[in-house]
């Protein structure tokens, strides 16, 4: 499977420019809040997790089988370490919001 060489690129849906550049400027030990909507059916709501920032990575998935890259579904991905010590990872998308907090 395929991976972005650089940046917050991704085969499926560019993050937004301002997502971008948060993530582009995120170092390890700041202390972030990431924001996703969750839908179920006709409901949806907002889902928070703080925690300390780790990483910036890329969750690469894609049918078993010799496809082409294209094929493949590559987003940028944030790993963080919960207050309670929990490593955490969460994939964005285009309703993600992620902040730096003091």
């Amino acid at each position: 499977m395929s991976a972005p060489t650089s940046g917050t690129q991704s085969s499926t849906r560019r993050p937004s420019p301002a997502l971008q550049a948060v993530l582009q400027g995120l170092k390890p030990g700041q202390k972030i809040r990431v924001t996703q909507q969750v839908r179920v059916g006709q409901q949806s709501w907002h889902a928070v997790a703080t925690g300390e920032f780790r990483d910036l990575n890329y969750l690469a998935t894609g049918v078993t089988g010799d496809r082409i890259p294209a094929d493949d579904i590559v987003v940028p991905t944030v790993h963080f370490k919960k207050e309670n010590g929990e490593l955490s990872s969460i994939a964005l998308d285009e309703n993600s919001k992620v902040e730096v907090i003091s």
